[in-house]
Protein backbone atom coordinates (compact mmCIF):
# COMPACT_ATOMS: atom_id res chain seq x y z
CA UNK A 1 0.00 0.00 0.00
CA UNK A 2 1.59 3.05 -1.00
CA UNK A 3 1.96 5.72 1.44
CA UNK A 4 0.68 9.06 1.81
CA UNK A 5 2.66 12.18 0.31
CA UNK A 6 4.63 13.86 3.09
CA UNK A 7 4.15 17.83 3.03
CA UNK A 8 6.36 19.92 5.26
CA UNK A 9 5.52 23.49 6.17
CA UNK A 10 8.93 25.12 7.16
CA UNK A 11 7.47 28.21 9.24
CA UNK A 12 4.59 28.86 11.33
CA UNK A 13 3.91 32.44 10.18
CA UNK A 14 1.50 34.60 7.67
CA UNK A 15 2.54 32.03 5.18
CA UNK A 16 2.96 29.08 7.05
CA UNK A 17 0.11 28.91 8.92
CA UNK A 18 -2.66 30.19 6.03
CA UNK A 19 -1.20 27.33 3.69
CA UNK A 20 -1.24 24.67 6.29
CA UNK A 21 -4.72 25.54 7.12
CA UNK A 22 -5.77 25.36 3.59
CA UNK A 23 -4.47 22.27 2.59
CA UNK A 24 -5.72 20.73 5.56
CA UNK A 25 -9.36 21.95 3.81
CA UNK A 26 -8.58 21.19 0.91
CA UNK A 27 -6.67 17.46 1.36
CA UNK A 28 -8.09 14.51 1.93
CA UNK A 29 -6.90 12.75 5.36
CA UNK A 30 -5.63 9.61 2.58
CA UNK A 31 -4.08 11.89 0.28
CA UNK A 32 -1.14 13.43 2.27
CA UNK A 33 0.41 14.23 6.32
CA UNK A 34 1.31 17.81 6.47
CA UNK A 35 3.60 18.99 9.20
CA UNK A 36 4.60 22.68 10.11
CA UNK A 37 7.59 23.29 11.84
CA UNK A 38 8.05 26.71 13.78
CA UNK A 39 10.33 27.63 16.86
CA UNK A 40 6.53 28.89 18.45
CA UNK A 41 3.41 27.16 18.78
CA UNK A 42 1.68 29.98 17.24
CA UNK A 43 1.25 32.56 15.09
CA UNK A 44 1.64 36.40 15.29
CA UNK A 45 -0.08 39.02 13.70
CA UNK A 46 2.25 41.43 13.34
CA UNK A 47 0.31 44.66 12.48
CA UNK A 48 -1.61 44.24 15.87
CA UNK A 49 1.49 44.22 17.81
CA UNK A 50 1.60 48.30 18.17
CA UNK A 51 -1.95 47.99 19.43
CA UNK A 52 -0.75 44.81 22.23
CA UNK A 53 1.95 47.52 23.08
CA UNK A 54 -0.09 49.97 24.30
CA UNK A 55 -2.39 48.06 25.71
CA UNK A 56 -5.77 48.37 23.29
CA UNK A 57 -5.32 44.77 22.81
CA UNK A 58 -4.27 41.36 24.99
CA UNK A 59 -1.11 40.25 23.82
CA UNK A 60 -2.93 36.44 23.59
CA UNK A 61 -5.64 38.01 20.94
CA UNK A 62 -2.56 38.70 18.33
CA UNK A 63 -1.56 35.17 18.24
CA UNK A 64 -3.03 32.30 17.17
CA UNK A 65 -2.14 28.80 18.55
CA UNK A 66 -1.37 26.68 15.77
CA UNK A 67 -2.04 23.30 17.44
CA UNK A 68 -5.41 24.76 18.10
CA UNK A 69 -6.20 25.60 14.27
CA UNK A 70 -4.22 22.92 12.27
CA UNK A 71 -5.95 20.26 13.87
CA UNK A 72 -5.39 17.99 10.75
CA UNK A 73 -1.85 18.90 11.00
CA UNK A 74 1.41 17.95 13.20
CA UNK A 75 2.80 20.10 14.55
CA UNK A 76 6.61 20.04 15.92
CA UNK A 77 7.85 22.72 17.68
CA UNK A 78 11.68 23.61 16.89
CA UNK A 79 14.01 25.53 14.91
CA UNK A 80 14.98 24.21 11.53
CA UNK A 81 18.48 23.99 11.12
CA UNK A 82 18.98 22.33 7.25
CA UNK A 83 17.63 21.71 4.24
CA UNK A 84 18.71 19.34 1.48
CA UNK A 85 16.43 19.05 -1.10
CA UNK A 86 19.07 16.95 -2.64
CA UNK A 87 18.16 13.97 0.06
CA UNK A 88 14.92 15.76 0.66
CA UNK A 89 15.18 15.95 4.32
CA UNK A 90 15.06 18.73 7.07
CA UNK A 91 17.36 18.87 9.96
CA UNK A 92 15.22 20.58 12.99
CA UNK A 93 16.87 21.41 16.25
CA UNK A 94 13.51 20.53 18.39
CA UNK A 95 12.39 21.86 21.64
CA UNK A 96 13.80 18.95 23.98
CA UNK A 97 17.32 19.57 22.69
CA UNK A 98 17.92 17.15 20.41
CA UNK A 99 18.46 17.29 16.30
CA UNK A 100 16.02 14.86 14.19
CA UNK A 101 15.77 15.06 10.60
CA UNK A 102 12.59 14.57 8.59
CA UNK A 103 11.64 13.33 5.08
CA UNK A 104 9.78 15.69 2.31
CA UNK A 105 7.81 14.71 -0.63
CA UNK A 106 6.97 18.45 -1.12
CA UNK A 107 8.39 21.28 0.97
CA UNK A 108 7.00 24.61 1.89
CA UNK A 109 9.46 27.15 3.02
CA UNK A 110 8.47 30.00 4.53
CA UNK A 111 10.34 31.24 7.44
CA UNK A 112 9.67 34.62 7.00
CA UNK A 113 12.59 37.38 7.68
CA UNK A 114 14.41 39.07 11.19
CA UNK A 115 15.71 42.35 11.95
CA UNK A 116 18.05 43.90 9.56
CA UNK A 117 20.74 44.84 11.45
CA UNK A 118 24.16 47.22 10.80
CA UNK A 119 27.40 47.47 12.69
CA UNK A 120 26.24 50.45 14.67
CA UNK A 121 28.31 50.52 18.18
CA UNK A 122 25.97 49.78 21.54
CA UNK A 123 23.01 49.05 18.87
CA UNK A 124 23.57 44.72 20.28
CA UNK A 125 23.32 46.01 23.61
CA UNK A 126 21.07 48.69 23.65
CA UNK A 127 18.52 47.75 20.94
CA UNK A 128 15.14 46.01 20.70
CA UNK A 129 13.36 44.60 17.78
CA UNK A 130 9.54 44.65 17.43
CA UNK A 131 8.26 41.72 15.44
CA UNK A 132 7.23 39.31 18.45
CA UNK A 133 4.63 39.47 20.68
CA UNK A 134 7.10 38.92 23.55
CA UNK A 135 8.78 42.29 22.18
CA UNK A 136 5.52 44.06 22.19
CA UNK A 137 5.34 43.07 25.99
CA UNK A 138 8.43 43.97 26.99
CA UNK A 139 8.20 47.81 25.33
CA UNK A 140 4.75 47.78 27.11
CA UNK A 141 6.69 47.64 30.52
CA UNK A 142 9.36 49.28 29.51
CA UNK A 143 8.33 51.97 28.98
CA UNK A 144 5.83 52.41 31.59
CA UNK A 145 8.75 51.17 34.34
CA UNK A 146 10.59 54.36 32.95
CA UNK A 147 7.54 56.87 33.79
CA UNK A 148 7.93 54.83 37.41
CA UNK A 149 11.36 55.62 37.35
CA UNK A 150 11.24 59.29 36.27
CA UNK A 151 8.58 59.62 39.09
CA UNK A 152 10.78 58.90 42.20
CA UNK A 153 14.16 60.69 40.50
CA UNK A 154 15.49 64.26 41.45
CA UNK A 155 18.14 63.93 38.98
CA UNK A 156 17.34 66.11 36.19
CA UNK A 157 19.74 64.35 33.62
CA UNK A 158 18.23 60.95 34.64
CA UNK A 159 14.97 62.23 34.26
CA UNK A 160 15.56 63.36 31.01
CA UNK A 161 16.93 59.78 29.90
CA UNK A 162 14.46 58.03 31.44
CA UNK A 163 11.72 60.10 29.50
CA UNK A 164 13.46 60.25 26.02
CA UNK A 165 12.13 57.45 23.67
CA UNK A 166 13.51 56.57 20.25
CA UNK A 167 12.19 54.48 17.47
CA UNK A 168 14.81 53.53 14.40
CA UNK A 169 12.98 53.12 11.11
CA UNK A 170 10.37 54.57 9.52
CA UNK A 171 8.31 52.10 8.17
CA UNK A 172 4.72 50.61 9.04
CA UNK A 173 6.37 49.10 12.28
CA UNK A 174 8.40 52.08 12.96
CA UNK A 175 5.61 54.56 13.38
CA UNK A 176 2.61 52.42 14.49
CA UNK A 177 4.96 51.68 17.20
CA UNK A 178 5.97 55.34 18.20
CA UNK A 179 2.71 56.84 17.76
CA UNK A 180 0.73 53.64 19.30
CA UNK A 181 3.63 54.00 22.07
CA UNK A 182 3.30 57.79 22.84
CA UNK A 183 -0.40 57.54 23.14
CA UNK A 184 -0.35 55.00 26.20
CA UNK A 185 2.27 57.03 27.83
CA UNK A 186 0.59 60.12 27.23
CA UNK A 187 -2.77 58.78 28.71
CA UNK A 188 -0.63 57.28 31.68
CA UNK A 189 0.90 60.68 32.65
CA UNK A 190 -2.40 61.33 34.29
CA UNK A 191 -1.58 59.16 36.93
CA UNK A 192 1.94 61.00 37.63
CA UNK A 193 1.36 64.07 39.30
CA UNK A 194 5.43 65.01 38.57
CA UNK A 195 5.44 64.01 35.20
CA UNK A 196 3.76 65.96 32.31
CA UNK A 197 3.50 64.73 28.23
CA UNK A 198 5.42 67.63 27.63
CA UNK A 199 8.32 66.15 29.67
CA UNK A 200 8.55 63.13 27.47
CA UNK A 201 10.53 63.77 24.70
CA UNK A 202 9.96 61.07 21.33
CA UNK A 203 12.41 60.44 18.55
CA UNK A 204 12.14 58.97 14.82
CA UNK A 205 15.05 58.57 12.97
CA UNK A 206 14.68 57.46 9.38
CA UNK A 207 17.74 56.87 7.16
CA UNK A 208 15.62 57.79 3.64
CA UNK A 209 13.58 61.56 2.98
CA UNK A 210 10.53 60.07 3.54
CA UNK A 211 8.01 57.95 6.12
CA UNK A 212 6.22 55.30 5.19
CA UNK A 213 6.86 54.61 1.42
CA UNK A 214 3.65 52.31 0.77
CA UNK A 215 1.55 55.27 1.57
CA UNK A 216 3.12 57.20 -0.91
CA UNK A 217 4.29 60.82 -0.81
CA UNK A 218 1.77 63.09 -0.26
CA UNK A 219 0.42 60.68 2.40
CA UNK A 220 3.95 60.12 4.09
CA UNK A 221 4.34 64.54 4.31
CA UNK A 222 1.21 64.26 5.64
CA UNK A 223 1.99 61.21 8.68
CA UNK A 224 5.39 63.35 9.31
CA UNK A 225 3.17 66.38 10.16
CA UNK A 226 0.75 64.37 12.52
CA UNK A 227 3.63 62.62 14.37
CA UNK A 228 5.08 66.53 14.81
CA UNK A 229 1.81 67.92 15.69
CA UNK A 230 1.80 65.28 18.45
CA UNK A 231 5.15 66.86 19.76
CA UNK A 232 7.11 63.36 17.93
CA UNK A 233 10.95 64.25 16.40
CA UNK A 234 11.36 63.30 13.17
CA UNK A 235 14.91 62.75 11.82
CA UNK A 236 15.04 62.36 7.91
CA UNK A 237 17.77 61.28 5.41
CA UNK A 238 19.58 60.46 9.06
CA UNK A 239 21.82 57.56 10.13
CA UNK A 240 22.87 56.86 13.51
CA UNK A 241 26.43 56.90 14.07
CA UNK A 242 26.41 55.42 17.50
CA UNK A 243 24.48 54.12 20.49
CA UNK A 244 26.80 53.29 22.92
CA UNK A 245 25.60 53.35 26.86
CA UNK A 246 22.24 54.41 25.68
CA UNK A 247 23.79 57.62 23.94
CA UNK A 248 22.43 58.52 20.67
CA UNK A 249 24.61 60.07 17.99
CA UNK A 250 22.89 61.22 14.92
CA UNK A 251 25.15 61.49 11.42
CA UNK A 252 23.65 65.29 11.53
CA UNK A 253 25.66 65.76 15.32
CA UNK A 254 22.27 65.35 16.92
CA UNK A 255 23.20 63.87 20.61
CA UNK A 256 20.67 62.53 23.41
CA UNK A 257 20.41 60.06 26.05
CA UNK A 258 17.98 57.46 26.27
CA UNK A 259 17.04 54.20 28.17
CA UNK A 260 14.67 53.47 25.05
CA UNK A 261 15.70 52.43 21.64
CA UNK A 262 13.35 50.23 19.40
CA UNK A 263 15.15 49.44 16.35
CA UNK A 264 12.79 48.79 13.05
CA UNK A 265 15.11 49.58 10.52
CA UNK A 266 14.11 46.79 7.48
CA UNK A 267 14.40 43.02 7.47
CA UNK A 268 16.11 40.67 5.91
CA UNK A 269 15.76 36.77 4.86
CA UNK A 270 16.01 34.41 7.57
CA UNK A 271 19.61 33.47 7.99
CA UNK A 272 18.67 29.81 8.04
CA UNK A 273 18.59 29.59 4.18
CA UNK A 274 22.71 29.77 4.01
CA UNK A 275 22.17 26.45 5.37
CA UNK A 276 19.98 24.48 2.19
CA UNK A 277 20.74 24.34 -1.35
CA UNK A 278 17.78 26.08 -2.81
CA UNK A 279 18.78 29.12 -5.48
CA UNK A 280 18.74 32.56 -4.17
CA UNK A 281 19.22 35.94 -5.32
CA UNK A 282 21.51 38.76 -4.32
CA UNK A 283 19.14 39.34 -1.32
CA UNK A 284 19.51 36.19 0.20
CA UNK A 285 15.69 35.20 -1.07
CA UNK A 286 14.52 32.35 -2.58
CA UNK A 287 13.66 32.69 -5.81
CA UNK A 288 10.86 31.41 -7.12
CA UNK A 289 8.33 31.60 -10.13
CA UNK A 290 5.27 33.66 -10.29
CA UNK A 291 3.56 29.92 -9.54
CA UNK A 292 5.22 30.38 -6.25
CA UNK A 293 7.55 27.11 -7.41
CA UNK A 294 11.29 27.36 -6.18
CA UNK A 295 13.54 27.47 -9.46
CA UNK A 296 14.29 24.33 -10.68
CA UNK A 297 12.87 22.56 -8.00
CA UNK A 298 9.10 21.82 -8.44
CA UNK A 299 8.11 20.03 -5.62
CA UNK A 300 9.48 23.16 -3.27
CA UNK A 301 7.35 25.99 -2.68
CA UNK A 302 8.19 29.73 -1.42
CA UNK A 303 6.88 32.52 -0.45
CA UNK A 304 6.15 35.39 1.59
CA UNK A 305 9.19 37.48 2.92
CA UNK A 306 12.27 35.15 2.55
CA UNK A 307 10.94 34.52 -1.42
CA UNK A 308 11.82 36.68 -4.57
CA UNK A 309 8.54 35.82 -6.40
CA UNK A 310 7.93 37.94 -9.57
CA UNK A 311 5.67 41.07 -9.38
CA UNK A 312 3.15 40.37 -12.24
CA UNK A 313 1.37 43.36 -11.61
CA UNK A 314 3.33 45.67 -12.85
CA UNK A 315 5.00 46.63 -16.79
CA UNK A 316 8.66 45.72 -14.96
CA UNK A 317 10.00 42.49 -15.61
CA UNK A 318 12.74 42.59 -13.16
CA UNK A 319 9.73 43.59 -10.61
CA UNK A 320 9.44 41.58 -7.40
CA UNK A 321 6.56 41.31 -4.56
CA UNK A 322 7.01 43.24 -1.56
CA UNK A 323 8.06 41.83 2.06
CA UNK A 324 4.40 42.59 3.26
CA UNK A 325 1.46 41.05 4.86
CA UNK A 326 -1.14 41.69 2.43
CA UNK A 327 1.07 39.99 -0.18
CA UNK A 328 2.05 36.87 2.43
CA UNK A 329 -1.76 36.55 3.16
CA UNK A 330 -2.34 36.45 -0.86
CA UNK A 331 0.38 34.17 -1.86
CA UNK A 332 0.01 31.60 1.11
CA UNK A 333 -3.57 31.09 -0.63
CA UNK A 334 -2.36 30.56 -4.09
CA UNK A 335 0.88 28.54 -2.75
CA UNK A 336 -1.95 26.41 -1.50
CA UNK A 337 -3.72 25.77 -4.17
CA UNK A 338 -0.88 25.36 -6.41
CA UNK A 339 0.64 22.63 -4.22
CA UNK A 340 -3.08 20.99 -3.85
CA UNK A 341 -2.67 21.36 -7.91
CA UNK A 342 1.20 20.03 -7.87
CA UNK A 343 -0.20 16.66 -6.56
CA UNK A 344 -3.21 16.02 -8.46
CA UNK A 345 -1.30 16.61 -11.78
CA UNK A 346 -2.99 19.93 -12.75
CA UNK A 347 -2.02 23.21 -14.36
CA UNK A 348 -0.26 25.47 -11.73
CA UNK A 349 -1.58 29.43 -11.41
CA UNK A 350 0.94 32.07 -11.24
CA UNK A 351 0.44 34.93 -8.33
CA UNK A 352 -0.63 38.53 -9.74
CA UNK A 353 -2.20 40.74 -7.10
CA UNK A 354 -2.47 44.26 -7.65
CA UNK A 355 -1.48 46.29 -5.41
CA UNK A 356 -5.24 47.72 -3.92
CA UNK A 357 -3.33 50.30 -0.80
CA UNK A 358 -2.51 51.01 2.28
CA UNK A 359 -3.54 51.85 5.70
CA UNK A 360 -1.84 52.72 8.92
CA UNK A 361 -2.55 53.30 12.41
CA UNK A 362 -0.81 56.94 14.46
CA UNK A 363 -2.83 56.11 17.63
CA UNK A 364 -5.96 55.71 18.92
CA UNK A 365 -8.66 57.98 16.33
CA UNK A 366 -5.72 58.83 13.94
CA UNK A 367 -4.56 56.85 11.04
CA UNK A 368 -3.66 57.47 7.19
CA UNK A 369 -4.97 55.45 4.43
CA UNK A 370 -4.52 55.47 0.45
CA UNK A 371 -7.37 52.98 -0.93
CA UNK A 372 -7.46 52.24 -4.99
CA UNK A 373 -6.08 55.83 -5.01
CA UNK A 374 -8.51 57.45 -2.26
CA UNK A 375 -6.35 59.35 0.08
CA UNK A 376 -8.09 59.47 3.84
CA UNK A 377 -6.84 60.66 7.12
CA UNK A 378 -7.98 61.12 10.80
CA UNK A 379 -10.83 58.59 12.29
CA UNK A 380 -11.86 57.39 9.06
CA UNK A 381 -8.46 56.06 8.30
CA UNK A 382 -8.12 54.79 11.19
CA UNK A 383 -11.73 52.86 11.75
CA UNK A 384 -10.35 51.03 8.47
CA UNK A 385 -7.12 50.01 9.54
CA UNK A 386 -8.89 47.72 12.64
CA UNK A 387 -11.63 46.34 10.33
CA UNK A 388 -9.33 45.68 7.21
CA UNK A 389 -7.00 44.09 10.07
CA UNK A 390 -9.57 42.37 12.01
CA UNK A 391 -10.84 41.14 8.75
CA UNK A 392 -7.56 39.35 8.23
CA UNK A 393 -7.23 37.78 11.43
CA UNK A 394 -7.64 34.13 11.66
CA UNK A 395 -10.51 32.90 12.96
CA UNK A 396 -13.40 34.51 14.38
CA UNK A 397 -12.51 33.44 18.15
CA UNK A 398 -9.64 35.59 17.79
CA UNK A 399 -11.77 38.62 15.86
CA UNK A 400 -14.47 38.60 18.72
CA UNK A 401 -11.98 38.15 21.47
CA UNK A 402 -10.28 41.35 19.58
CA UNK A 403 -13.52 43.24 19.28
CA UNK A 404 -14.37 42.95 22.98
CA UNK A 405 -10.82 44.14 24.37
CA UNK A 406 -11.62 47.57 21.39
CA UNK A 407 -14.68 48.21 23.28
CA UNK A 408 -13.58 47.44 26.71
CA UNK A 409 -10.61 49.96 26.29
CA UNK A 410 -13.57 52.65 24.72
CA UNK A 411 -15.60 52.30 27.83
CA UNK A 412 -12.87 51.77 30.72
CA UNK A 413 -10.07 53.56 29.44
CA UNK A 414 -6.16 51.56 29.36
CA UNK A 415 -5.21 49.88 31.80
CA UNK A 416 -1.61 51.06 32.67
CA UNK A 417 0.58 48.99 34.77
CA UNK A 418 3.83 47.43 34.23
CA UNK A 419 4.32 44.05 35.23
CA UNK A 420 8.18 44.03 35.40
CA UNK A 421 8.40 40.95 37.60
CA UNK A 422 7.81 38.73 34.43
CA UNK A 423 11.24 39.70 33.46
CA UNK A 424 12.69 38.25 36.57
CA UNK A 425 10.36 36.28 38.46
CA UNK A 426 12.55 34.94 40.78
CA UNK A 427 13.74 37.56 42.30
CA UNK A 428 12.14 38.10 45.42
CA UNK A 429 11.97 34.23 45.93
CA UNK A 430 15.75 33.90 45.20
CA UNK A 431 16.03 36.80 48.22
CA UNK A 432 13.55 35.73 50.83
CA UNK A 433 15.08 31.50 50.18
CA UNK A 434 18.54 32.92 51.00
CA UNK A 435 19.89 31.09 47.89
CA UNK A 436 22.56 32.34 44.99
CA UNK A 437 21.76 35.56 43.61
CA UNK A 438 20.14 35.59 40.68
CA UNK A 439 21.84 36.35 37.08
CA UNK A 440 20.46 40.22 35.96
CA UNK A 441 17.85 40.39 34.37
CA UNK A 442 17.18 41.23 31.07
CA UNK A 443 14.57 44.25 31.53
CA UNK A 444 15.37 45.45 35.70
CA UNK A 445 12.24 47.44 37.28
CA UNK A 446 14.54 50.27 38.04
CA UNK A 447 17.93 49.44 36.24
CA UNK A 448 20.07 53.07 36.48
CA UNK A 449 18.08 54.36 38.89
CA UNK A 450 21.15 54.93 41.31
CA UNK A 451 23.76 54.79 37.93
CA UNK A 452 24.81 56.83 35.59
CA UNK A 453 23.23 59.76 34.20
CA UNK A 454 22.84 61.90 31.23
Amino acid sequence: MARNTRIVVVGGGYVGMYTALRLQKKLRRSEAEITVIDPQSHMTYQPFLPEAAAGSIEPRHVVVPLRKVLKKCHHLTGRVAAISHASREVTVEVAAGHVTTLGYDVLVVAPGSVARTLPIPGLAECGIAFKTVGEAIYLRNHVLSRLDAAATSIDPGLRRRLLTFCVVGGGYAGVEALAELQDMARYATRYYPTIEPDDMRWVLVEAAGRIMPEVGPTMGRYTVERLMDAGIEVFLDTRVRTMEGGHVVLDDDTEFDTDTIVWTAGVKPNPMLEHTDLPRDSRGRIECSAALQVMGMPDVFSAGDCASVPDLSKDDPEAKTSPSAQHAVRQAKQLADNVVAHLRDRPLTDYKHSYAGSVASLGLYKGVAEIYGIKLRGVVAWFMHRTYHVSRMPTWNRRIRIVVDWTSALFFGREVVALGQINDPRADFTRVAGGPPAAPAAEPEFPIATSRSA
